[in-house]
């Protein structure tokens, strides 16, 4: 897939894998295109742990398990439809541990605003995904991990003044994902004032 709006109208989140192997290439790509994303005052604070290691990774997943047990299922029981908790579930417990590479995201604090990292940060992650989607790979934006970020930052070894901000599963999806479910833009977008209608 060559055209970017092809990659946007694609990508959405794959919570399962199969053990497929991604190429460094895939990933030199991917990174280079996060790279590329705005930053606040182009302080370019990111930091990226690219994680191909089975312990590391079966440790990321219990940190996103332990957090969906017991915080995150209770937090979104109510708020997702059956199906789409159903997924997340399936992807929190054991999917997204299953990725054969995860991308741990950190924002440097030394070198950007703490106030601004995630108007750094997540740009980024979005260039990267979206690079993910048009390599035809895998990935999702998983925030839950962050929520034990002293332990998560002791399994990649970031220092103190590198906080982490995502972790991203990256793999080839166990099936075919679809395009994402999405309400025309005319119904969210309006001319001049909120309320005068697009269409």
């Amino acid at each position: 897939m060559s055209d970017i709006f092809d990659a946007m109208c694609a990508q959405r989140a794959c919570r399962a894998f199969t053990d497929e192997p991604v190429a460094d290439a895939d990933l030199a790509r991917m990174l280079d295109a996060a790279v590329h994303a705005p930053s606040a005052e182009n302080k370019q604070p990111w930091e990226f742990v690219v994680v191909r290691d089975t312990d590391a990774r079966a440790a990321i997943g219990a940190l996103i398990a332990r957090a969906w047990n017991t915080v995150g299922r209770e937090f979104s029981k109510d708020r997702l439809s059956a199906g789409l908790l159903a997924d997340v579930e399936r992807g929190a417990t054991g999917g997204i541990a299953d990725a054969p590479v995860h991308i741990v995201v950190g924002a440097d604090t030394e070198r950007g605003l703490p106030m601004t990292a995630a108007e750094s940060i997540f740009p980024a992650v979005q260039n990267l995904m979206l690079a993910a989607a048009a390599l035809g790979l895998g990935s999702a934006l998983t925030t839950i991990a962050v929520g034990y970020a002293y332990e998560l930052s002791e399994i990649v070894e970031f220092p103190a003044h590198v906080r982490p901000m995502a972790v991203i599963p990256v793999g080839h999806p166990a099936r075919p994902l679809g395009p994402p479910r999405r309400e025309p833009f005319a119904t969210r977008t309006s001319r001049d004032r909120y309320g005068a209608r697009w269409d």
